[in-house]
């Protein structure tokens, strides 16, 4: 009994040894607090940066308000002395901003979508014709003696003619025909035909347009360059104008008949409507700055270290809707600021870090993780003497596998996918300052997630940098209008900032750069 309890005395002494807490660090880990983090937080998912979408106002004023910090903090503008590494952006999207019908002016997302890869062009009609089901079958066949070519029509995009006992007329029986169960059949061969312009309709458009909404036609981005460019779009293929059956039986109006009577009585005819349209792929290129912040070590100052978390998110939609990115990346971003600002205080204060450090808010993560794409193949600083890259991307959340029960916790991925010394550091840190649940889920390749390859951090890895993501967690308000300041929990996204503090403060000071040993998938 004497000997157990001398060991249970011993214990404490004993954990004190093995988690040994350095006071220097301590006390600017200290510094990181939720009113900091709140106050920027609060302010960069405001209505005021209009959701910091790409190409967009406040996308614009976010970096903005990041290089005013970073300039405040007493960080070096390293970009030829400034703060932004312009990212050369290339968005391809479809423009059908000109759609009248017998004078009056219709939206898309609102009123229509389109689908269509054809060059920006123009249509006009005083006439359309109508196609029925659009069917050409041996069996059945709507353009029987019909001809369309160069023409404007107008079809139902669903369903199939049935007889009188409901059965299909091409199949005979209830089952529908392969001109029903493919999505793209009928479009595909009536496209044949070489119509300049087709006209759908059905039941599906109202339910697209209200899932959707402004979001169809919203393009698609990549980073500039003469190849990406180069790819034109064609004329080949007539775009397609999706309309609800609401709008397809005013166009029917003069003739008296509608979709509904059309549907159990099809037939093919001419009938006025003028329509006049303009539309087609447009290429846009742009810039968006990644925002670049460089504290300078000291005996080592040749060596980096990278901070990065992404500052843009969905912006705001044509309607008015904002996306305000509060977790998703505004937490991160309020990452890479707060610890720009402890750090920059501690070497005010002689405490430098002997690596230097570049903090980096990216651009353009949400369309293809194309800032730090951009920043690896053209760095402002060598390459190979990246020593790690440290990304935080949403840190202010509790995810749903740990919403009813332990909150500590952080998922920390890739951290042994290039060198097994980075994840030995990260538990150290941890059990010595934070003590929070290190969760290891997504490091499995077999994670349908994948998430290792969906952040920054990944195209640092693959240029064999060691990186590490950051993570609390996916929620169901990922990309949604609701990922507001109100859901944040600041005492948690503090502390995941703290064990990254103290994992950069080892690397950043200790003898030797930390080894790339591992290759994991």
């Amino acid at each position: 009994m004497k000997n157990w309890l001398k060991t249970i005395f011993l214990l404490p002494a004993l954990h004190s040894c093995a988690v040994a807490q350095d006071p220097v660090q301590l006390k600017y880990a200290e510094a990181l607090t939720t009113a900091s983090a709140k106050t920027h937080l609060t302010l960069l998912a405001s209505p005021a940066f209009e959701g910091r979408g790409t190409g967009q106002k406040g996308g614009e004023k976010a970096a903005h308000y990041i290089a005013d910090q970073f300039k405040s903090y007493g960080l070096k503008a390293p970009v030829n002395g400034t703060f932004f590494q312009p990212v050369q952006l290339l968005k391809k999207y479809y423009k059908a901003e000109g759609l009248q019908i017998n004078g009056e002016q219709y939206l898309q997302g609102k009123d229509f979508y389109v689908q269509g890869v054809n060059t920006l062009s123009s249509f006009q009609a005083d006439e359309v014709v109508f196609i029925g089901f659009g069917i050409q079958d041996e069996k059945y066949n709507d353009l029987a003696n019909v001809s369309i070519k160069n023409k404007i029509v107008l079809l139902i995009n669903e369903g199939e003619p049935k007889d009188k006992n409901g059965n299909a007329i091409i199949t005979g029986t209830h089952k529908e025909s392969e001109w029903s169960t493919s999505r793209f059949k009928r479009l595909q061969e009536i496209a044949k035909q070489q119509p300049k312009l087709i006209l759908a309709t059905g039941s599906y458009v109202q339910d697209n347009i209200k899932r959707f909404g402004t979001r169809l036609g919203g393009g698609s981005f990549s980073l500039a360059n003469p190849k990406a460019e180069q790819e034109t779009a064609v004329n080949t293929v007539p775009p397609v104008i999706h309309f609800s059956e609401k709008l397809a039986n005013q166009f029917l109006l003069p003739t008296g008949k509608t979709i509904e009577g059309l549907t159990k009585n099809p037939s093919s005819f001419t009938f006025p409507l003028r329509v006049k349209a303009e539309m087609g792929m447009v290429n846009e290129r742009f810039y968006d700055p990644n925002v670049l912040g460089l504290l300078e070590g000291s005996d080592l100052k040749d060596e980096i270290l990278v901070v990065s978390g992404h500052y843009d998110h969905d912006g705001i939609l044509p309607d008015g809707t904002i996306f305000p990115g509060a977790d998703d990346n505004g937490s991160g971003t309020v990452g890479v600021l707060e610890l720009a600002r402890v750090f920059t205080k501690a070497k005010a204060e002689g405490h430098g870090p002997r690596r230097s450090i570049l903090f980096i808010a990216l651009a353009a993560e949400e369309k293809g993780l194309l800032g730090s794409k951009f920043y690896t193949e053209n760095p402002v600083f060598p390459l190979a003497n990246t020593v790690v890259c440290l990304n935080i991307d949403m840190i202010g959340r509790i995810d749903d596998k740990h919403l009813d029960n332990n909150h500590n916790y952080v998922h920390a991925i890739g951290t042994d996918k290039l060198s097994s010394e980075l994840k030995q550091i990260t538990e150290k840190a941890n059990m010595s300052y934070t003590n929070m649940e290190l969760d290891y889920m997504y490091d499995d390749p077999k994670d349908p997630m994948r998430l290792y390859y969906r952040s920054d951090h990944y195209n640092f890895a693959q240029k064999g940098i060691p990186s590490a993501f950051f993570f609390s967690g996916l929620h169901p308000h990922y990309h949604t209008p609701e990922d507001t300041v109100d859901k944040i929990d600041f005492p948690m996204m503090v502390k995941r900032e703290k064990l990254i503090f103290h994992i950069l403060w080892e690397i950043a000071n200790r003898a030797e750069r930390i080894k790339v040993d591992s290759n994991k998938e």
